[in-house]
């Protein structure tokens, strides 16, 4: 036993005991701490405040949302208003298509109808607040050019209040926890963008805290497309959910 105790404390022995006892693993590699290139240069200055301000949140005008429910929201209204608020915008969180958006105030029905822009709503608690928020997607029409515009709303004492939109051509979209992640074509081939949008408690917005340049899955690691939803379930073909956190629209998941 004193033998056994002193290979244990200089971690020399081979083995101890017979089968089961310590094994030395061998030399630790010491550590290597990140070597800085070019000290001398001056750090780059942050000048990102201003692009902050198109991610604020913007009360949707003329929408009140029912008991702070946002199952009770009618998601085509809300993207009718917003157009109707921000005609013919050209650029910024608002810009589409002036021939899309006389689509969407020509609508009638519901989200996700046939020949509607406005895709079905889906509904995740985005922000932690143990609530729904209500997620829309918009077909922009060409869809490698303009893509789908996405945008998500919270509520506020009743009101409607956008917490994110964002416009890009889009591979899928997929809800992952309080995530929203979005996965684009890269500009060069075998590898896409991938996005990660989460909440921030500060800005009081959906931002875009996480971007990746990943390889593109091949044929083999495509997912398989499982059974078809039933009519009630069906949410058009850009917003899907991990298979552990699934989303069906007009439910909570």
């Amino acid at each position: 036993m004193a033998l056994c105790a002193v290979a244990l404390l200089t971690a020399t022995a081979v083995g101890c005991g017979g089968a089961g006892g310590l094994q030395s693993a061998g030399p630790t590699p010491s550590a290597v701490g990140p070597a800085r290139l070019w000290p001398e240069l001056p750090p780059a200055k942050n000048d990102t405040q201003d692009d902050l301000a198109e991610a604020k949140p913007e009360v949707v005008p003329g929408i009140e949302v029912p008991d702070g429910d946002l199952h009770r929201v009618d998601a085509l209204a809300v993207v009718q208003a917003e157009v109707r608020a921000h005609p013919d915008e050209a650029s910024g969180q608002d810009a589409m298509p002036s021939e899309i958006a006389a689509r969407i105030l020509a609508c009638e029905g519901k989200a996700g109808d046939k020949g509607c822009p406005v895709l079905s709503a889906y509904y995740r608690d985005l922000t932690g607040s143990g609530k729904d928020e209500l997620i829309v997607g918009i077909d922009l029409g060409n869809r490698d050019d303009f893509g789908i515009g996405i945008r998500a709303y919270t509520q506020d004492d009743g009101r409607l209040v956008r917490i994110m939109s964002t416009t890009q051509p889009v591979i899928s979209a997929e809800l992952a926890g309080r995530d929203l992640i979005l996965r684009s074509p890269a500009p060069f081939a075998g590898y896409e963008l991938r996005d990660v949008w989460s909440w921030d408690g500060t800005a009081r917005s959906m931002l875009p805290t996480r971007m990746e340049i990943v390889k593109a899955p091949g044929p083999s690691a495509t997912p398989q497309r499982s059974a078809a939803p039933s009519p009630a379930e069906s949410a058009g073909p850009t917003l899907s959910a991990t298979p552990a956190a699934t989303a069906s629209p007009g439910a909570t998941p």
